[in-house]
């Protein structure tokens, strides 16, 4: 059976640059290193990369470990000290919310 993958990126489509300063979570929230709440960009992103795997009917996405956005089942603690948590990233907990399966490049 073959496959397609799709590639999406929810922080470009939320408006943030790339390369981006670096950003943790910190509880819902989303700040950057220097301290700006970054939240309405990382959900507005991942609002619109959710659209687009509903569109073509993904079941299953493959994501980057321990980022804000696509971390699942460990993202960063907000300290900026590499400190890892239990967690999900924006774009990862709205995927399951929806019954996408995650897992990340290192699963693969």
């Amino acid at each position: 059976m073959e496959k397609q993958a799709i590639l999406v990126c929810p922080e470009q489509l939320g408006g943030l640059p790339t390369p981006r300063r670096p950003a943790e979570c910190k509880g819902k929230k989303v700040f950057d290193i220097d301290g700006n709440d970054l939240t309405v960009c990382f959900r507005r992103g991942a609002k619109e990369a959710l659209g687009i795997a509903k569109m073509y009917g993904c079941r299953k996405a493959i994501l980057k470990s321990n980022s804000p956005s696509c971390g699942c089942g460990k993202i960063y603690d907000g300290s900026f000290k590499k400190v890892l948590v239990c967690g999900d990233g924006v774009f990862s907990r709205m995927l399951k919310e929806n019954k996408i399966k995650v897992i990340t490049e290192k699963e693969i």
